[in-house]
């Protein structure tokens, strides 16, 4: 069985204090392995967001612990909790986000070249997830010459340019048409297969989440198992 990547363990986050008090997480556990892509369904305002922040390091819980890849996160610096995360967590958005002035191939592996990867090097580990994401062939194309579904492929082979063991995203076809919803969806899965990674996925689409290794909601504070 995979190792897992991201564990959180009576997890405890809220928001004001007093009348305004807001608990979004009350003693939550949950545990990602490798390979293995969690879908968190819940309504808007749950705390899904919360969830995926506090998974990536943007957010510290007023209790509890977050491991990433088996290291604890509760008392590390700033600095430890950025370089964990800029070496172990790639985030797809909603949006793509990519940079307009720059090639799909150049978005991917730029990244690369930031961690210190020679420049060769970078374009074959872009090239060769481009071509997982079945968009290789649009490489060198600008994202405003890409469809929105070739767009947000590209951002996922962004984030998984530099071997993250965890991917992160937040309504990753939130944006998108249902038929290309399905297709982004697929390459995501197909992705973290090949990689091994643990994905935890934020999403409304309860016909994409039900393809997921499992399923959790937000209820009372708590993360539980949901089926659709």
């Amino acid at each position: 069985m995979s190792d897992v990547h991201l564990r959180l363990s009576k997890v405890h986050r809220h928001y004001g204090a007093g009348a305004q008090l807001v608990r979004v997480l009350e003693a939550a556990d949950l545990a990602v392995r490798g390979g293995e892509m969690v879908a968190i369904v819940a309504p808007s305002g749950a705390g899904k967001s919360t969830l995926l922040h506090l998974s990536g390091l943007l957010e510290r819980p007023q209790s509890g612990e977050v491991e990433i890849t088996g290291v604890a996160t509760s008392k590390l610096s700033e600095r430890g909790r950025t370089l964990l995360r800029r070496n172990t967590i790639g985030y797809v958005y909603q949006f793509h986000h990519l940079l307009p002035e720059f090639s799909a191939l150049e978005n991917v592996a730029l990244p690369q070249l930031i961690a210190g990867r020679d420049k060769p090097a970078a374009e074959r580990r872009a090239m060769d997830l481009l071509e997982i994401l079945g968009v290789a062939p649009r490489a060198q194309h600008r994202p405003a010459e890409l469809s929105g579904g070739e767009q947000q492929r590209v951002a996922i082979a962004r984030a998984a340019a530099n071997h993250p063991r965890i991917i992160l995203a937040d309504e990753p076809t939130g944006n998108l048409d249902p038929a290309t919803s399905d297709v982004v969806f697929e390459a995501l899965m197909a992705l973290i297969r090949e990689e091994g990674a643990a994905a935890l996925i934020a999403t409304h689409n309860h016909e994409l989440a039900r393809r997921a290794t499992r399923i959790v909601t937000l209820r009372d504070g708590l993360i539980e198992p949901l089926t659709l």
